[in-house]
């Protein structure tokens, strides 16, 4: 897999994460609160796109503007989009053209899946469940979540890469 993309999540402080995501040519960086179960929402967001709907849709609250995430599969491919809307709840209906495009992308399935998979391994190494429970405070880290995506990722692509599970507290 020949791919310059680099995704990373990590808990910043009570309730808060920062992400990173970097294709070589362009960097997006935002941090999400606790108000959304944003971990969970990505990992299942990306496991949408080994299903029938070409297109997954989810949010996370920065406090109050809205990140939304728009992935669209184009079969081994995925286009991903960062779009930011100024009030999480006054934006909920609109359509991602009325946000503005901070970031996109163009990706193999097997790439993106890979990077968000190795990143949530990273934060359940780095701190458990139940540390990632006292920092992330209102949702429990996603466990199933994630064993589900690395299920798909690893039945359906051909990646070659480790893919260790961190077993959980």
């Amino acid at each position: 897999m020949s791919s310059d993309l680099q995704f990373s999540w990590s808990l910043t402080g009570a309730g808060w994460a920062t992400y990173r995501i970097t294709d070589g040519r362009a960097e997006h960086r935002d941090d999400p609160s606790y108000c959304t179960n944003a971990l969970a929402d990505l990992l299942v967001g990306v496991a949408g796109l080994y299903g029938p709907d070409a297109t997954q849709r989810f949010s996370f609250d920065l406090e109050p503007a809205e990140m939304r995430w728009v992935l669209s599969s184009r079969e081994t491919r995925v286009e991903i989009g960062i779009y930011r809307f100024p009030d999480m709840f006054k934006s909920f209906d609109l359509p991602d053209d009325d946000g503005v495009l901070l970031w996109s992308s163009e990706q193999p399935r097997t790439a993106f899946a890979h990077v968000v998979v190795e990143a949530a391994q990273d934060v359940l190494r780095l701190h458990g469940e139940d540390g990632y429970r006292k920092k992330w405070m209102q949702h429990p880290f996603p466990v199933a979540e994630l064993r589900e995506l690395r299920h798909l990722h690893l039945e359906q692509d051909a990646c070659e890469l480790p893919h260790e599970l961190p077993h959980p507290e």
